[in-house]
């Protein structure tokens, strides 16, 4: 295999990543990074993706400090007890929809099991939509995970009304 043929399945996520969400939202969609313990290792695969490399802006999708403009929650590490408050005040804070994914194996569960210390994963905390295995998930399996994440927000926001505000679905008159 060449170096191109590396390039392709990449390539070929991206331009899936980029039609789904110009046809599904019409605008980019806003990642709020949460580390709840963690190594610091999948921050930095996740880093990644804003290099040109990767260049995960051109895709629509933009990091952001503030949950309450976050579309997407993205979680790494363990899920000690001490952050377990502070996730969901994170999470609760964002608008709806929301999507949650738990990136990497500490996430997951997979590395840390339940303790008097640590929840063991960020499903026991939050509602987790996507997981993403690996330690680190690489940059490709971190674009494929944003994939099906974008799908899973498009099944949540399909039966959204975003011409009235009314919660019982009548229009304004």
């Amino acid at each position: 295999m060449t170096q191109d043929d590396d390039r392709v399945p990449g390539d070929q996520a991206a331009r899936q990543l980029r039609e789904r969400i110009g046809a599904q939202f019409g605008r980019s969609l806003h990642i709020r990074t949460l580390d709840t313990g963690s190594c610091a290792v999948c921050e930095q695969e996740i880093r990644l993706l804003g290099a040109p490399h990767y260049d995960l802006h051109r895709l629509g999708f933009f990091f952001t400090p503030a949950p309450r403009h976050a579309d997407l929650l993205m979680v790494t590490g363990p899920m000690i007890r001490a952050f377990g408050v502070a996730a969901r005040k994170t999470y609760e804070a964002m608008p709806g929809p929301k999507i949650v994914v738990a990136t990497g194996a500490c996430a997951l569960g997979g590395v840390y099991p339940a303790d008097p210390f640590v929840h063991g994963s960020a499903g026991e905390v939050l509602p987790v939509d996507v997981w993403i295995p690996g330690c680190p998930p690489s940059p490709l399996a971190l674009l494929q995970g944003l994939l099906v994440a974008v799908g899973r927000l498009a099944e949540k926001a399909g039966g959204l009304s975003f011409t009235a505000d009314d919660p019982t679905g009548e229009e304004a008159r």
